[in-house]
């Protein structure tokens, strides 16, 4: 199977591929064209059908499809103009292909998830941790399994552990160097900030909004959840639960990007600022990794508010 990291601008496109969206769309000549989002483990990449001829079978989202056409670019981006299209026959495609996943080790990635949880030494963050990350093996097997994403970042199986982790690596750094922090706050919020993701979005190849997370979104969802598991331990401290939850509402930082509250305590300030890093620069690599050789601009993105291109490479 030729993979769509491989493909480059001129290259005779030829394969089996997961449609992962279709829509039918008008030109501003009013001609009908499909666009198209084809996925394989290693991509998406986005597709067109200018001409709606013979060659063109009906197929629809989510089929696996056979597709012939050749790649082009646009905006500095890859781009697929297809001119055969037919549904895929049992046989001749393993869904395995077809499912974007984490380029790292998950059981090591768990691990050191575990090895966080045990660290801390407060003892309600502790029980609260274990009831998720320990004793509900249904949630780790979610947790592991599930992206951080529909396109932007780490939208892929076990992108959410990756992502996770990342984020709880760097807010160690920062309790470490910042004695104001309450490590053992701080770590937890970090393990617990995106859990709804595993119901915000629905499972793979799907991978897309499920209703709760169109209704609610991850932020609600998880800081539900987590309010719920603390005040079934005996004893917890009310001002610890409400600094915890607080960390989870604020750390998407502004109220324009979705969180309920902005960072009021340190541990949510630096949770934010772990997660938008992490999100950001997970943003650009996966950017530099669908633009292969080209080192021109690559078009204006919505998420990072700019023109970006990759560092020039010495010779």
């Amino acid at each position: 199977m030729y993979y769509i990291k491989d493909y480059r601008e001129g290259d005779k496109f030829s394969g089996v591929y997961l449609c992962k969206q279709k829509q039918i769309l008008k030109s501003k000549a009013g001609k009908t064209y499909y666009s198209l989002m084809l996925q394989d483990k290693t991509g998406a990449v986005d597709g067109k059908i200018w001409d709606l001829t013979n060659a063109i079978n009906n197929f629809e989202e989510l089929d696996y499809i056979s597709c012939e056409g050749f790649v082009t670019s646009y905006q500095g981006n890859l781009q697929i103009n297809i001119s055969r299209v037919r549904v895929a026959d049992e046989g001749e495609f393993d869904p395995a292909d077809y499912i974007p996943t984490t380029k790292k080790d998950r059981g090591q990635m768990l691990g050191e998830i575990n090895q966080y949880v045990q660290s801390v030494t407060n003892p309600y963050l502790s029980k609260l941790l274990k009831m998720f990350f320990v004793e509900d093996q249904k949630f780790v097997k979610a947790f592991s399994e599930n992206s951080a994403a529909k396109s932007v970042h780490h939208g892929f199986w076990g992108g959410l552990l990756e992502h996770t982790l990342s984020v709880t690596n760097m807010c160690q750094y920062y309790a470490e160097h910042y004695p104001v922090i309450n490590r053992d706050l701080l770590i937890a919020a970090a393990l617990f900030h995106d859990i709804g993701k595993i119901e915000e979005f629905t499972k793979f190849p799907k991978n897309d909004y499920s209703d709760e997370g169109q209704l609610l979104g991850h932020i609600y969802i998880g800081a539900s959840k987590v309010d719920a598991a603390a005040s079934s331990i005996p004893g917890f401290p009310e001002k610890l639960k409400t600094e915890l939850i607080h960390c989870i509402l604020a750390h998407h930082g502004k109220l324009e990007f979705g969180s309920p509250k902005v960072p009021a305590l340190v541990e949510a300030m630096a949770l934010h600022m772990a997660d938008n890093t992490d999100a950001k620069l997970q943003t650009m690599t996966e950017m530099f990794e669908k633009a292969g050789d080209n080192m021109g601009w690559l078009g204006f993105s919505r998420v990072l508010d700019s023109n970006v291109r990759q560092t020039s490479r010495e010779e």
